[in-house]
């Protein structure tokens, strides 16, 4: 599942101004030993435009700045960041985004977002991680702050993604994604159930968010995300108008960040690290489905969302790039 930058905003675009038509450290590898190589090279080219608030130097920081989310959510971001990077390091390459890709925004300032990928070495199963902000000023007052992680593993396994997102559009609500989006069908493979979402208990992590009085379900407008999720997925909605901001950042603090830490904890001992068998038909299968299900998040979401926050030259950028990170 394609899950990162912001393919669930499309039910907020008509709170979204229309865009203007133009805009001028190291750790631990995993539990197995994978030798190290060199990365998937990807040819990105680099415009001339840049933010006039900061220096190509900037760009590569400013992912992991996460301004515009309070500190309970930002420290939970970051956290994930850092599991992620200190587990995996030494089996990705670095973060060659082109700066304006990195960071970009629209010709007003009223919406701002960042990309950062990093590719699996060719010996490792991760494809590639990718990880994202947005924020966006709303007509009505107010903005909304969308934050992304998700990670790709490649062909060579069938074990299932990552994917992590939260979004914001007032201080008193949040949407909450977190899951392993499988890549097998359950049904007919219910060794793959048992192994990856029965055994690992995943659905704990759901049923304890759940007793939570603030939490209800959230159903993404889009039947085709529906369908793509696990059957552990957490996707929840939280609103705390009664009791205030304050107790939306209690909950991140106290609930959301362990349970997202055990999830991402889970997928990279059994999913990113873990040792699958995959035969040459079952691989193709594999192939097939992934790049269709990237393709999927490209067409539905991106190519229609980001023209209307960033205008049309700076979305077939991104969307450019994030075809070549993908792939299709």
């Amino acid at each position: 599942m394609a899950a990162v930058v912001f393919r669930h905003f499309h039910h907020c675009l008509p709170l979204l101004p229309p865009a203007p038509l133009s805009l001028p450290s190291l750790s631990p590898q995993c539990s197995i030993h994978l030798p190290s190589s060199r990365p998937r090279t990807r040819a990105f080219s680099v415009s001339s435009s840049s933010s006039p608030a900061s220096s190509p130097m900037d760009h590569s920081q400013k992912f992991m700045e996460f301004p515009f989310v309070s500190a309970p959510h930002r420290d939970l971001m970051v956290d994930l960041v850092s599991m992620i990077e200190t587990r995996l390091d030494s089996q990705l390459g670095p973060d060659t985004l082109p700066p304006d890709v990195k960071y970009y925004h629209n010709q007003s300032g009223t919406a701002q977002a960042t990309l950062h990928s990093r590719s699996g070495r060719s010996s490792s199963q991760v494809d590639f991680i990718l990880g994202s902000w947005l924020h966006c000023n709303l007509p009505t007052g107010g903005a909304l702050n969308i934050t992304s992680i998700s990670a790709y593993l490649k062909a060579s396994t069938d074990a299932p993604n990552f994917l992590i997102e939260l979004i914001r559009s007032s201080p008193t609500s949040l949407v909450l994604i977190l899951d392993l989006p499988p890549r097998k069908d359950l049904i007919l493979h219910s060794e793959y159930l048992k192994t990856f979402y029965e055994d690992t208990q995943l659905d704990s992590l759901r049923q304890t968010l759940f007793k939570l009085p603030e939490v209800q379900l959230y159903f993404s407008p889009q039947l085709y995300i529906r369908c793509v999720v696990s059957p552990t997925a957490i996707v929840i909605k939280i609103d705390t108008d009664a009791a205030g901001a304050g107790r939306i950042e209690e909950i991140i603090k106290d609930h959301i960040s362990s349970a997202a830490k055990e999830a991402l904890r889970i997928w990279l001992d059994q999913c990113a690290c873990g040792e699958r068998s995959v035969g040459e038909e079952e691989r193709t299968y594999l192939e097939k489905r992934d790049e269709l299900i990237k393709k999927r998040t490209i067409e539905i979401d991106l190519e229609k969302s980001l023209p209307r926050l960033f205008g049309p030259d700076v979305a077939n950028r991104v969307i450019g790039v994030l075809r070549e990170i993908y792939a299709v």
